[in-house]
């Protein structure tokens, strides 16, 4: 019997993070780890525990077999920067990526998946500029290549 249940643990995590956001307007270092539980839980995704494989999570159902990266982005009301979600590297060790949006509270809110030809498309080398050639990309870029795959 664990000691702990993640689902509380998760829901604990989100409410700190909130809180601690509110009291100093910084952000704590949990929202990949809340994406990848998130992602997993309701996707149906087996998380692997091996993060230096270039994946999170392994596909079941329809996704069976698929190497899912998942990214996870808090988008807060009162910020004026449009949001990115960091570096995607395309080298071919995950199939597609799942990138869960929450909201101030930590709650998801949506989840967008995308393929690795996506990504490759959309980083390609139509444009030189430094985003593109580290993988970098924003959000709203992500969401208009991802197919919605849930939402709150």
């Amino acid at each position: 019997m664990e000691l702990y249940s993640i689902d509380k643990l998760m829901s604990e995590t989100r409410q700190l993070a909130a809180k601690y956001r509110q009291a100093t307007g910084s952000t704590l270092a949990v929202t990949g780890e809340i994406a990848r539980y998130d992602v997993a839980k309701t996707l149906t995704l087996n998380l692997i525990d091996d993060l230096t494989l270039g994946h999170d999570a392994i596909g079941t159902g329809d996704r069976d077999g698929l190497r899912i990266l998942i990214k996870g982005r808090v988008i807060f009301e009162d910020s004026k920067s449009s949001p990115r979600i960091g570096q995607v590297k395309a080298d071919g060790r995950w199939d597609n990526v799942v990138l869960v949006l929450f909201d101030d509270d930590y709650m998801p809110v949506e989840m967008y998946e995308a393929t690795a030809e996506d990504i490759k498309e959309a980083t390609g080398s139509e444009s030189s500029s430094a985003n593109k050639k580290r993988g970098a990309m924003s959000v709203a870029q992500f969401k208009r290549i991802g197919q919605l795959v849930w939402n709150k």
